[in-house]
């Protein structure tokens, strides 16, 4: 199916849990919070209750992007394969900057870069595919061209 979208199976039961959290007690305190405005009195000038009602639509369409993404998940296990994929650790040195740090190669609905989970369709996660300890890579990045080192690979 040319729509899947890969994801580890941390990551399905991530995106699974957060859809129960949104269907259930966000939308009972969006709920009580629109109640609670509509007691206020007039409606169109009611502040906390446009509030309410935006954070509604808020959590529906992130609902619905959540329901689709799991129809259309694909939980990838681990491949026979010794170099990184869906789910590797990998520890790499960038050599422009001599710094070292670690990442792990996750699907795109997963990918957070605050977190060290890097998305395996992004330009640093596409070219670690296939790559093993020793391995150097170009990537493209918005501050430049950067050059990295894999020094370190642990699957799953």
């Amino acid at each position: 199916m040319a729509n899947e979208i890969l994801v580890t199976e941390e990551g399905y039961g991530k995106l699974k849990a957060e859809l129960e959290d949104l269907k259930g007690p966000v939308r009972r305190r969006i709920a009580d919070a629109i109640r609670e405005a509509k007691g206020h009195g007039d409606l169109r000038e009611n502040a906390a209750y446009h509030e309410a009602r935006l954070n509604q639509r808020r959590n529906e369409q992130r609902v619905a992007e959540l329901e689709k993404a799991l129809q259309l998940a694909k939980i990838v296990s681990r491949p026979d394969t010794q170099g990184a994929h869906l789910g590797s650790h990998v520890t790499l040195l960038d050599l422009d900057l001599a710094d070292e740090f670690a990442v792990k190669l996750v699907g795109s609905y997963e990918g957070d870069v605050a977190h060290d989970l890097i998305s395996i369709t992004s330009p640093l996660g596409g070219a670690l595919i296939g790559k093993i300890a020793g391995d150097e890579v170009d990537v493209d990045t918005p501050g430049g061209k950067h050059r990295y080192r894999v020094i370190g690979l642990t699957q799953l």
